[in-house]
Parts: C-alpha cells; structure tokens; sequence
C-alpha cells in the first residue's frame, strides 16, 4: 500500500470472512467497499466507527483558507475506493463508508467547518477526477514519482507491502520464488507495477516461468480469492493484510516481512495548489492536537503515524 493502492470497492472481506468459515457461496463486505451480498456475515467490529468528528473544534484561521468555490458549498466531496478495510470501505449497511482513511477526511472537514461527503469511485477513477467531480482523493495512495506529476499529494500516513497466503503456507510460496506462481494484486496499485511486474520480467529473463499476476478491481475479491485457493498468495499494503488476517479467521497467514513502506497521500488537483496547503496545515492541526492519533489508534493502525505532514514530499522512484 506503496501505494500503493491501494484500491477499490464490491464484495469484501466479508465475503472473504463468510468463506473462511464455510460459506462459500456468499460475498460480502470488509475491504473496502462493504457492498456485501445480501445474507452474508459481518465479522465481528468490521464496520465499527471509531471517531466523532464532532470532537474536532472547527480552527477558524484554516477556515478562512478555504477556497471560496469550497466554501460557498460548503462541503468537502471526497474520492474513495471503499472496498480497502480499514483504510476505507463500506459498513454493515453496504452504503455508508468507515475507516481511518474516512475518518481523517471528517476531521479535516469538521476543522475546516465544513461537511464531508465520501463517495465510492473505482480506485484507478480517482486521480482523473479531481477538480471536476471530487475536491480530495483519500484512498491510500502512496506517494510515488508518477503520482505527484499529476496531482498534489499531502502525506498523512506511512505504509509498506506485505504479503498472504493460506494459513500453513500449503502451496509453500516464498517471495525469493514466485516465477509460475499465481498472485492475485488490486488493479492500479503500486504491488501491481512496478512490484509484481518487475518480478515477472525478472522471471522471464532468468527462463522461468512469468507470474501469473491476477489483477482484480477489488482488494475484497482477491482476499476471497486467495481464502478458497483460487491463487496461490496476494500482496497488497501492510494495513490492509494485516487486517484481512483478522476478518478471515486466520484462514490466511502473512508471509516475510513489510518492505518497502512509503508515505500515502491525501491528493489534491494539480492546479489546486492553495487546496493542497490548507490540507496540509490542518492534517498537521490534527495531528497536534491528537485527534490524528485517536483515529488511527481507534482502527488499529498507529504505527502507521507519521510526525509531519508535508505536500509533495520527496520520495524514491
């Protein structure tokens, strides 16, 4: 979740959960996009909101930086694959979306005093999108080269790839050996390229079989997917997999060790610079006054805090 996404939204880990314990036959949601089948189990706390945005005291020296054409509306619209738990996905209703990513996006809102409306979108949809139809993308995108020519990116937290596979590891995968093995991957996602890809044409060089790489609209999906054996491991970021080991019930394991971690970034138009500034110093507000920190603590992922906020950091290609 180099960025990785990380992605997108449509059965979840529900469904991944569900098949965990038997159910083979229903799909549901935990990933991101909670928009589970009818009839399909919720894995116990999968979709429990943690923070009240109402905590947050609207700061009216960053509210006075809002765009006017924002604040004329007065709503932040926010971009998200939900189908990524717990970044962000779909709750026990397959329509409301949760998760720290979420989360974060109604803090900056409520400090800003203005409401925050997520809406679900494809992963890859995103980018494309802002200015036009979304003001921020938060759907864990890492921070890469490719990215911030494209748009502004405001780091807000830190996450690494990491690795599942069945619990027991039956298929006995190794990551320093995947040439013809099946790995299943969310579509646009840093795991996807230049990860994967490289280990493929890395493969093909040495005269080995390539990896098949099944790539997928749906983080929830590939769970599910990897739960019934359909591939043999998957890779997505470190929050998310370690996340899928609990909504699964262990029916999967992680393998090696988290590599490569990066900062995500909350994404802002390119032309957008005074937007970009204003995410930024109220990322950095939440962080100081602690809000920040309850969020991620509330789903479990404070280890992914950073200190410093920043827009456009410089990263490694």
């Amino acid at each position: 979740m180099q960025i990785s996404r990380s992605l997108l939204s449509t059965s979840t880990l529900k469904a991944a959960a569900v098949l965990a314990i038997g159910a083979l036959s229903l799909s549901a949601c935990t990933n991101a996009s909670e928009s589970g089948t009818p009839g399909a189990a919720t894995p116990s706390g999968s979709a429990a909101a943690s923070f009240d945005p109402s905590t947050v005291q609207k700061d009216d020296a960053l509210a006075a930086m809002v765009p006017e054409a924002i604040k004329s509306k007065g709503t932040l619209t926010v971009g998200s694959d939900t189908s990524y738990a717990p970044a962000e996905f779909l709750g026990n209703d397959g329509q409301t979306p949760v998760g720290y990513d979420v989360d974060i996006a109604k803090a900056i809102g409520a400090a800003l005093g203005l409401k925050v409306q997520v809406q679900t979108s494809e992963f890859t949809g995103i980018l494309p999108a802002l200015g036009p139809k979304y003001d921020l993308g938060i759907s864990s995108f890492t921070i890469n080269p490719e990215r911030l020519g494209a748009v502004n990116m405001v780091s807000y937290f830190n996450a690494g790839t990491a690795w599942a596979v069945q619990k027991g590891n039956p298929k006995k995968i190794s990551l320093d050996d995947l040439c013809g093995k099946s790995v299943g991957v969310q579509t646009g996602t840093v795991q996807e390229d230049p990860d994967l890809s490289g280990r493929s044409k890395k493969c093909v060089a040495e005269g080995k079989q390539p990896i098949n790489i099944v790539t997928l609209k749906t983080q929830t999906d590939i769970t599910t997917r990897l739960v019934n054996g359909s591939v043999d491991a998957m890779a997505a970021d470190s929050p998310i997999i370690g996340y899928a080991i609990t909504q699964t019930n262990g029916q999967i394991e992680k393998i090696g060790d988290v590599y490569d971690s990066a900062p995500q970034g909350i994404a802002v138009a390119k032309s957008d610079t005074a937007l970009a500034e204003v995410i930024q110093k109220t990322v950095s507000k939440l962080i100081e006054n602690g809000a920040y920190k309850k969020i991620l603590e509330g789903w479990g992922n404070a280890d992914g805090a950073i200190t410093k906020s920043e827009v456009n950091p410089a990263v490694g290609s």
